[in-house]
């Protein structure tokens, strides 16, 4: 059912200014990584632009953008910071999520929208804890929430929390604790008492998203605050289309990686001139080769994901279940594109003072984001088995 909210002045996305954007975040992005700070600045480019509510729905009076649109953007936004891409990448999918299934009590959802049209609101869902690993392989949450009268109380830890010292809102996966537990998402304010985020990330790439741990003590959520509240595989299971932004989204921002790499190796092969050879590396065929190669591999995957994109917006509910498997052959394209620009420039790919180790770095992560490509393979492998079988 389409909430009647009233009209937030949300600035419409300006595609038109993403490669300034791009170019903008790209210039500070070696600072963030190397000094692991949260790119502020960054955030708040992706927010005059229009593009931090770009999936708000119509039916909120916001500019109704769907998936592919979200690709674009991400794409354009990875190719400059990553870590930028991957926060904003958290509030474009909530968006998303609420325009298709509107899941936020409305009073809230307004309040979040009016916040948007004034200030850069970011939003991210906290699932990840310590003992439970990645929610989708099974298991309930360890944080618990205790109804106090009036108000909830969340008591837990959260791990793995992309942009937590920079969140605005926070959906905080949980578990009652009745007779009969029920689990949903906690809608939590920043700021709110007993809400702490402990600055634990220390990673090898996206060092900049500051995935830090929030822990959560006695934390007070309105009883109205809760989204999703129902027993365990009450919800019908998972939205295929959700899923679809969350691994085409990534996908284009892990192949905008790739792209940045790529540009940086070609400008090097062209300004590397060896005294033996007289002549640019660009000039041999053995390294024209190799960057056509890169080419035609990242040309292949960013068409694979943009035509998945728009067909699952045009409702083609096969292309949606087609998503998971593109993520897997694209972000292992934008690895493999990477790791062959290492491998044909040797230690000028590696040293600290030029980007590409950076790029490096970054891409990797792509392999940790669901769905994680064990289980799409397993998934995709069992399908074609019980096709086969029932020939």
């Amino acid at each position: 059912m389409t909430s009647h909210l009233s009209p937030p002045a949300l600035a419409p996305p300006d595609f038109g200014a993403l490669p300034a954007v791009t170019a903008a975040l790209a210039a500070r992005a070696e600072e963030h990584d190397r000094e692991a700070s949260f790119p502020h600045e960054g955030i708040e480019l992706v927010h005059r632009a229009g593009l931090l509510t770009a999936t708000v729905g119509a039916g909120a009076d916001g500019p109704g953008g769907a998936l592919a649109d979200t690709v674009r953007i991400l794409g354009a936004l990875g190719a400059g910071d990553p870590a930028v891409a991957l926060v904003t990448a958290m509030t474009l999918f909530t968006h998303a999520a609420q325009a298709r299934t509107p899941f936020w009590p409305d009073e809230t959802y307004r309040e979040v929208l009016a916040e948007s049209a004034e200030r850069a609101t970011l939003i991210n869902a906290l699932r990840v804890e310590p003992d439970l690993g990645t929610p989708v392989r099974g298991g309930l949450p360890a944080t618990i929430a205790r109804r106090r009268g009036d108000h909830w109380e969340l008591t837990g830890r959260k791990i793995f929390s992309t942009g937590a010292v920079a969140l605005r809102w926070m959906l905080v996966w949980a578990r009652t604790d009745e007779e009969q537990p029920r689990v949903g998402s906690f809608l939590v304010r920043s700021g709110s008492p007993g809400l702490t985020v402990e600055p634990t990330w220390n990673h090898l790439g996206l060092r900049a998203s500051r995935s830090d741990d929030v822990l959560l003590d006695a934390v007070p959520v309105p009883l109205g605050q809760v989204a999703g509240l129902a027993l365990p595989g009450a919800d019908g299971g998972r939205d295929q289309v959700a899923g679809a932004y969350n691994s085409l989204g990534l996908t284009a921002l892990y192949l905008g990686v790739a792209r940045t790499a790529q540009t940086w190796l070609t400008g090097f092969l062209h300004e590397r001139t060896p005294t033996a050879l007289g002549a640019p590396l660009a000039s041999l065929e053995r390294f024209q080769s190799a960057v056509g190669e890169i080419e035609v591999t990242l040309n292949g995957a960013e068409r694979l994901v943009t035509a998945l994109a728009e067909a699952v917006d045009a409702g083609d509910r096969a292309a949606a279940g087609h998503a998971a498997g593109a993520k897997v052959i694209g972000t292992r394209a934008a690895i493999d594109a990477v790791q062959q620009a290492v491998a044909l420039i040797g230690n000028n790919a590696l040293t600290y003072d030029n980007p590409l180790q950076r790029h490096l770095r970054n891409v990797l992560c792509s392999r940790i984001h669901t769905p994680q490509d064990d289980t799409v393979l397993l998934a995709a492998g069992q399908s074609a088995l019980r096709r086969t079988a029932t020939n």
